[in-house]
């Protein structure tokens, strides 16, 4: 018998969703249905099990892998004699999945949890704030809800390549749990994903080939950084660019990938293949549309400023969304703050909050770091305002001077009346922190004049880079 039991809230997915519950809610009734990531359809959410902490963790490891390469011109002599995948995975997985574990468990057993119902399984609408959750058991029950929270997430997509089903390509959500380091990995995409684990494998001795439809590797990226990246990438690997993939086949050697560029046919052949090519909202899985609720073309599903879902372009009482599910820019701190604000507009309906008043940055962990906040050089000059834009090496201050980089630099591109800063874009050692000193100056309202002229920077130190970047814009 298919029962319906009605809760006074309905949270749907455990990554970013899984802060929301919380003493402020005490006494309100909450039954978080979560399907689970991955293969093994894991509690947690993408971020913890196949995303940003574990590849992170491949990261560092990676990076102390790479140092022989760079060694030499130091004075110095280093081997990497040998990798033990199995021994790097096991490290990283063990300290990872008994906290997916106990996140579990927590929910479920917890006396903080005493008003929450765990249901693992699939929630679909049936109607408005109406879902059939489909156990991992087999069972059927019906849930009604006051409010819906849906943080359902994305999963990896693959793209329309003849055979691409039927070979056992790799996507984020198990490369990284593979038994054996494979001697050669071709990698389909250019972007985060795709190059992040370019850095990974080819750090650990693997003949990594990255395939890139367009001509230029993380095309999201401004112009000059993307095009130095694609530089930089096409030294270490095999960097095969405006390459469209048509087929793909398992052999007994491993993968061979067809595709074709300026009407010649190309042939790649590898013992692995990882289709890193994006992400699509589980929208679908959630059968939005039984609900009413408006969806864009990716699949999105489309929201106010405040967080609240949409039907027929009018705020859906009741229904909230955050994270990947309706957010284009699919990052975890995005995620985090629609969480939280999500929760803030719950708890307080006369005072509801906006989600949209902060500048979004983006990090890239490959080598070297990338990192971006605010519009790219070709965005801003569109916009109609008179620009100043500075472009900052870093060899040109100590600290890149004693590091002998010749490939990073930071370029900040400024309103030129007022030095309002409208975009930071930084390639290089430690982009993804000293980006931050940007991102909290256009937070707050500093322009590039305020934080230049009014403290010190260290000398000598990494900042010097941005401080000489931006003294460029006031001179």
């Amino acid at each position: 018998m298919n029962a319906t039991t009605h809760y006074d809230i309905a949270l749907i997915g455990s990554g970013s969703a899984n802060s929301f519950p919380g003493p402020e809610l005490a006494g309100r009734t909450i039954v978080q249905i979560d399907r689970g990531v991955g293969p093994h359809r894991v509690f947690g959410g993408t971020c913890l099990n196949l995303g940003c902490i574990p590849t992170k963790m491949f990261v560092h490891t990676a990076n102390l892998a790479h140092t022989p390469a760079e060694s030499s011109r130091f004075g110095l002599t280093e081997q990497l004699r040998h990798v033990d995948w199995p021994a790097i995975r096991d490290r990283i997985f063990g300290r990872i999945d008994p906290i997916t574990a106990g996140g579990e468990e927590y929910r479920r057993d917890h006396p903080d949890n005493a008003d929450l119902t765990l249901m693992r399984g699939t929630a679909r609408f049936t109607g408005p704030r109406t879902l059939r959750v489909l156990g991992e058991d087999g069972t059927e029950r019906t849930v009604t809800a006051d409010t819906i929270v849906l943080g359902a997430g994305s999963r990896p997509v693959l793209p329309p390549v003849a055979g691409i089903d039927e070979v056992g390509a790799h996507t984020s959500d198990t490369i990284m749990r593979i038994d054996d380091l494979p001697a050669s990995l071709l990698i389909l995409g250019s972007g985060v994903i795709a190059v992040e684990m370019a850095h990974v494998f080819a750090s650990l001795g693997v003949e990594v080939t990255l395939v890139a439809r367009s001509e230029r590797v993380l095309s999201a990226a401004d112009a000059d950084v993307s095009a130095r990246l694609t530089e930089i990438l096409d030294e270490r690997l095999h960097l095969e660019t405006r390459l469209q993939a048509t087929a793909v086949r398992r052999t007994a050697e491993g993968i061979e990938l067809r595709g074709e560029r300026d009407g010649e046919e190309v042939l790649l052949a590898a013992e692995e293949l990882l289709v890193a090519v994006g992400r699509r909202p589980n929208s679908d899985l959630l059968a939005v549309q039984a609900a009413g609720i408006d969806t864009a073309p990716d699949g999105r599903v489309l929201v106010d400023a405040h967080q609240r879902v949409l039907g027929g372009g009018e705020v859906l009482e009741g229904l909230w969304a955050l994270g990947d599910l309706s957010s284009p820019h699919q990052l975890k701190h995005v995620a985090n703050h629609e969480q939280r604000i999500v929760r803030h507009n719950i708890l307080h309906p006369e005072r509801l909050r906006r989600s949209d008043t902060m500048p979004i940055p983006a990090g890239v962990f490959t080598h070297p770091q990338v990192a971006w906040v605010g519009m790219d050089e070709e965005t801003a000059r569109a916009s109609g305002r008179e620009i100043r834009v500075a472009l900052q090496e870093y060899a040109s201050i100590a600290y890149g001077w004693a590091m002998e980089d010749t490939t990073g630099f930071v370029k900040i591109i400024a309103d030129a009346e007022t030095t309002e800063i409208l975009g930071a874009h930084l390639i290089g050692p430690e982009a993804t922190t000293l980006i931050q000193l940007l991102i909290q100056a256009m937070s707050t309202g500093q322009t590039a004049r305020d934080i230049a002229t009014t403290q010190y920077w260290i000398h000598p130190a990494m900042p010097e880079l941005v401080e000489n970047a931006l003294l460029q814009l006031i001179d």
